[in-house]
């Protein structure tokens, strides 16, 4: 018999869905976990990205938006919960610590009350080191210590593409397992999702008001995604220690699921890739049709 596929475990369109997950998990870990300090940062974090955090604007990036967050934060969840079963010690207060920088590692895209001109996309270059900042200027908002900052910006870190992991100078190997950890969680919930192509679309936008890359236009991104699926495949297994086999024993334990389930869904997304792509007389972005989101592309940015 088959097992589930990754997108049927949890409804990943329902951020309280998320958090009730999260919150099994952590009760895995020990019964007797405070899952307090997490599910207040939760839902914090989903006030922010929905506008109602005083002094901030609403997400209006459409990639990296709240969806994202809530799948990184639970890929981060199943990675502590395998890697401690895989015989890793975690503390109560990192494994606190990770879960909340995993929840503002992208608060770099939101902009304040007084930035009116164009969308967070133009902070892209910039998105991390705001993202470090903002946990430090919030982190009595989460009772974070002086070390917690410096610990909390490091895992954010980890996730700068960009950044050589090897050369942080990591405070204590616990820090530098979560900030392993919350890297390969942001890939991972990325390129699982089931929507994940189609949301490459609104990537290439943020991409062009951010000025990164050449990409010409949405069906060039589409083509060259191809390659990125190999770059990170090798970031996983190098600079990230293969930190995402961890996975593997979360499921077994969880559902009763032997696999690597993100590897799975993200080999699948690879495999249509290619095919759509196949055809040069076809427009690949015809064979997006996951929830409306190439329609609300187009209807924004029009067809080109």
């Amino acid at each position: 018999m088959q097992h589930r596929q990754l997108s049927e475990l949890v409804n990943m369109g329902s951020p309280e869905a998320v958090l009730a997950e999260g919150q099994v998990i952590l009760k895995l870990i020990s019964p007797e976990f405070e899952v307090t300090p997490v599910a207040a940062a939760f839902r914090s974090v989903v006030s922010l990205y929905e506008g109602n955090r005083p002094g901030y604007h609403a997400c209006n990036t459409e990639y990296h938006d709240l969806r994202h967050i809530t799948d990184t934060f639970l890929a981060m969840a199943r990675l502590i919960h395998g890697g401690i079963l895989e015989g890793n010690t975690l503390t109560h207060r990192g494994i606190v610590l990770g879960l909340i920088a995993t929840l503002l590692h992208d608060t770099g895209y939101i902009q304040d009350e007084s930035d009116l001109e164009g969308t967070g996309a133009k902070y892209t270059t910039q998105h991390v080191r705001r993202s470090m900042d903002f946990l430090k200027r919030h982190a009595s908002d989460y009772g974070f210590s002086e070390e917690d900052v410096r610990d909390g910006r490091d895992m954010i870190l980890c996730t700068d593409l960009s950044v050589d992991i090897a050369k942080i100078e990591f405070s204590s190997r616990e820090t530098e397992l979560l900030g392993k950890m919350l890297g390969a969680a942001d890939l991972l919930a990325q390129m699982a999702d089931r929507t994940y192509l189609c949301k490459l679309l609104f990537l290439y936008h943020e991409f062009r008001e951010g000025r990164v890359g050449d990409y010409e236009n949405e069906v060039d991104l589409l083509r060259k995604t191809v390659g990125f699926f190999d770059f990170i495949g090798h970031r996983l297994e190098t600079a990230l220690g293969s930190i995402h086999r961890f996975v593997i024993p979360h499921f077994a334990s969880r559902w009763g699921i032997h696999a690597d389930m993100y590897g799975e869904a993200i080999e699948k997304q690879k495999i249509y890739l290619k095919k759509i792509l196949e055809d040069s007389d076809v427009d690949p972005r015809d064979h997006l049709r996951r929830e409306g989101m190439v329609t609300r592309v187009w209807k924004k940015y029009g067809k080109k």
